[in-house]
């Protein structure tokens, strides 16, 4: 049975699902911040470079399987898949969402 994320989340998911980079950006804060392993992108220019880079090229599709909610942030977990070493690997995400954007997200494997 899938799992019922918020909107902006949903939207990013089925996006990515796609691999379509424009429409992975739109459920994003123009001044939102990613953090991805350590390294940090901020507003959409910085992260669209990190999808097209990171996630499209390598056709990494993430399938949330878990969803809680923890000091104020939505956690979601699942495994990505795609063309890279390691494949599938299990991820977490740490969403801030604010006015139904995306304001913050932390993925670590």
């Amino acid at each position: 049975m899938p799992i019922e994320l918020p909107k902006p989340i949903a939207d990013y998911v089925a996006a990515n699902a796609r691999l379509d980079a424009d429409a992975m950006l739109k459920p994003f804060a123009a001044d939102a911040a990613f953090l991805d392993n350590g390294k940090r992108f901020e507003g959409h220019d910085q992260i669209r470079t990190l999808f097209e880079e990171k996630v499209i090229a390598v056709k990494a599709i993430f399938t949330p399987d878990a969803i809680r909610r923890e000091d104020g942030l939505v956690v979601v977990e699942g495994p990505a898949h795609g063309d890279f070493p390691g494949s599938p690997i299990r991820f977490t995400y740490c969403f801030a969402i604010e006015a139904d954007a995306i304001e913050a997200v932390e993925v670590t494997a």
